[in-house]
């Protein structure tokens, strides 16, 4: 049984964990999360592209007026792997 290096990194488990309590479908804005895990936003930036290229992040671009606004989303395969991840760490320690 082997961790997911991709999402075993801190700051992208703390990513994906809390992309996973949306719904499938749902959204959160790049300013919410960041100040959700008060991350810097180079900082969040940096693992947000490790998880986009691994296809575990959605990542959706738009304008609100003439604003800039950035969403982010687990995908289904993101959804899968943070589920396969949970699931190891729960045998690794042993819960039932």
């Amino acid at each position: 049984m082997e961790l997911d290096p991709v999402i075993h990194a801190a700051a992208r488990l703390r990513i994906t964990a809390t992309l996973a309590t949306l719904p499938v479908g749902d959204q959160m804005s790049f300013p919410r999360l960041q100040e959700l895990l008060d991350m810097t936003a180079g900082n969040l930036s940096t693992h947000l592209r490790k998880l986009e290229d691994a296809e575990y992040v959605e990542i959706t671009k738009t304008h609100q007026g003439r604003t800039p606004v950035t969403y982010l989303a687990l995908s289904k395969r993101g959804r899968r792997a943070f589920e396969d991840y949970t699931e190891t760490l729960r045998n690794l320690l042993g819960a039932p």
